[in-house]
């Protein structure tokens, strides 16, 4: 065999095995995130952006000019919202947006090249999913975060209520819910906001802070009744209960919503199945009749 030919291979073989062993330790790597009480949590980042966060630093010196300052600060708030501050800032997230499309096309151009140019469209529709991913990814685990919040919200309320109702005052009723109940994005938000008056914070001000990091309508309205209760002396017993009484009832018009949607949705996929199913019952002897004469 060719030396020369056998140096590459042996080389190709190495650079595989890197790149393998490289990937394997970030597809194996465990993140955390640390609650307002000292506690870790896991949360687990998608496997490209663990393999290209090591180069994010690299495009800081581009970022950090005040042009992206909007876009960095939008970011920083949705990995808030999301349940991921600490593990990546809106800079990093910045840099993993451009990072992805760059690596993307890189990796697709390597690809395509026995192609020539009859592979640039699909090299630019794979560049621009790259460059959408990320978003989209974080738009998603913000969502899925302000759905599970608002599932355990009427639970929550009614033990807040019964707690205060039965004479503690409301942040040892909250501190009381996050010490009983298993921990969740809810828990973790009511934490921080304990933890936050308990370092000198006002309660008024915790809970606007609640739901500036939120933005979740029914976080806005409980927190804005709270904070008038606050104001009037009225009985957060009562306040709690209403708020509690108010989100069921919309979760029950969001129900019967669906409920009604629901044969809407169902007429395509009942066209598109119920027809070539129904000749297949109908036509189905007779076809199997014709094939056996004909065979």
């Amino acid at each position: 065999m060719n030396p020369f030919l056998l140096f590459a291979l042996l080389l190709w073989g190495l650079s595989a095995a890197g790149i393998a062993w490289y990937v394997l330790g970030y597809a194996t790597q465990i993140t955390y995130v640390t609650l307002a009480d000292g506690r870790n949590q896991i949360r687990t980042l998608p496997l490209p952006f663990r393999l290209l966060l090591p180069l994010a630093p690299n495009l800081t010196p581009f970022l950090n000019r005040p042009t992206f300052a909007p876009s960095a600060s939008a970011a920083a708030w949705q990995l808030t919202a999301a349940g991921y501050e600490g593990l990546l800032s809106g800079r990093d997230f910045l840099a993993l947006k451009c990072l992805m499309p760059l690596c993307t096309g890189l990796l697709l151009s390597l690809l395509f090249i026995p192609f020539g140019t009859d592979a640039l469209l699909p090299w630019l529709i794979g560049t621009l999913l790259a460059w959408m991913w990320p978003l989209h990814w974080l738009r998603t685990a913000r969502c899925r975060r302000a759905k599970s919040i608002v599932r355990a919200l009427p639970f929550v309320l009614d033990l807040l209520t019964l707690s205060v109702e039965a004479g503690m005052d409301f942040m040892s009723a909250v501190q009381r819910n996050c010490e009983r109940r298993a921990m969740d994005p809810l828990n973790e938000e009511l934490l921080r906001m304990q933890r936050e008056i308990q370092i000198g914070t006002t309660r008024k001000m915790a809970l606007r802070n609640l739901s500036e990091r939120v933005r979740i309508p029914q976080i806005r309205t409980l927190t804005t009744a709270l904070i008038q209760a606050d104001e009037l002396g009225v009985s957060i017993g009562s306040i709690l209960r209403i708020q509690s009484d108010q989100l069921r009832q919309e979760r029950f018009e969001y129900a019967e919503k669906l409920a009604h949607e629901a044969p809407t949705k169902m007429l395509f996929p009942l066209l598109l199945f119920i027809f070539p199913a129904t000749i297949i019952v109908l036509l189905g002897p007779v076809l199997a009749n014709v094939l056996k004469d004909f065979l």
